[in-house]
């Protein structure tokens, strides 16, 4: 991003779309509204058959239409469209994502600073509109063992928002709902892993600029909310598989070697406890995925792992402040703590304790 533009870049919001019709008619009429003058909204669109192209260049003719030829998913035709893309930042936005007319002048400050690459704002609920979002609420984080949870929900307790993450905040990852990234940035890590088609590409996609000492960020005074289920609805066992698969995939990409010697075994492990315990309760699809989430995995690995390398030569692989030491699996399901502050609340006392007797035994 250059001096001259820094104060006022113009800004590409990217809508990928799919037959979605309906949801662009509902939604895109906020975007379009949006108070930010320097802006240029794109819709790519995966080869729809429903009108959508039509219709928006019927009643939105200042929106830039890219149509596809096939349906590249998410990520590559997130990455497609980047390309074409004339703003310095970009923001993906799910084509089911209502914005407030303010959002976007938050996230565009927070990318002034030189070390932060990307950004999200508070996502609340279209249906549930007081309480956050499922896919990133206000920021997202993973846990020891790779488990991704947010600020505002924790597996499937949503939370009121009344404020309490209103603090502008270093994250893990930003959600890939609504996500503003500077265009070098995006453009230079390789956009999205295409193979991830669905689900967590932009865990990783966070993850890897990590590893190249960036920071990503939530705003929450830049607001949105979001409907959510309009790629795969969560009971699809088409999600579950994605969602097991591409952790495995992020984790083994972007974590550092101690931290695999240290857990992966352990979280493979877990993974196996998870596709037990849906067999057991009759979700016979579920289980089944799992499984195959896992033999995708081995199929894939040679390949992942040399990127894992080419990685490794260039950056150094670190366990990141970001990335929390505790379990949300032990701390949610066994010490029944429910809330993103619930659970840093209990780290906190946990390592004033560790650090309390490490001063005590060096006085002894």
């Amino acid at each position: 991003m250059n001096q001259r533009s820094l104060l006022s870049p113009t800004v590409s919001v990217i809508i990928v779309n799919w037959n979605g019709l309906e949801l662009l008619k509902e939604f895109l009429p906020s975007v379009v509204k949006s108070d930010y003058s320097n802006l240029e909204i794109l819709l790519a669109d995966n080869a729809s058959d429903d009108g959508s192209s039509e219709w928006v260049r019927d009643h939105f003719p200042t929106c830039r239409i890219i149509r596809f030829s096939q349906n590249y998913g998410y990520c590559e035709g997130n990455n497609r469209a980047a390309t074409e893309a004339s703003g310095e930042v970009l923001v993906f936005l799910n084509n089911d994502v209502e914005v407030t007319s303010h959002w976007i002048r938050p996230l565009v400050e927070e990318l002034q600073n030189p070390d932060v690459a990307a950004v999200q704002p508070k996502i609340r609920s279209t249906r549930e509109r007081s309480h956050f979002d499922y896919a990133g609420a206000a920021g997202g984080f993973i846990d020891q063992l790779g488990y991704p949870f947010c600020r505002g929900r924790v597996f499937n307790t949503i939370e009121e928002d009344r404020g309490q993450y209103d603090e502008p905040a270093d994250i893990f990852w930003a959600s890939g709902a609504a996500l503003a990234i500077r265009k070098d940035h995006f453009l230079s890590v390789g956009g999205f892993d295409s193979t991830f088609r669905f689900h967590m590409e932009e865990i990783d996609l966070c993850w890897r600029l990590q590893n190249l000492g960036y920071r990503i960020r939530c705003r929450p005074d830049s607001l949105v909310y979001h409907l959510g289920g309009g790629s795969l609805n969560r009971s699809d066992p088409r999600k579950t598989f994605y969602n097991f698969r591409n952790s495995l995939l992020m984790i083994w990409k972007n974590a550092n070697g101690s931290w695999l010697k240290r857990n992966f075994l352990f979280r493979l492990i877990l993974d196996g406890v998870a596709g037990l315990h849906a067999m057991l309760k009759g979700n016979i699809r579920d289980a089944f995925a799992i499984f195959r989430a896992h033999v995708h995995f081995y199929s894939l690995w040679r390949r992942i792992h040399r990127e894992r390398n080419k990685t490794a030569a260039k950056v150094k692989m670190e366990k990141l402040p970001s990335m929390l030491k505790t379990s949300i699996v032990g701390d949610y399901f066994f010490s029944g703590l429910r809330t993103f502050q619930e659970i840093t609340t209990r780290l906190h006392i946990k390592e004033k304790k560790s650090a309390y007797k490490s001063t005590s035994n060096k006085r002894t």
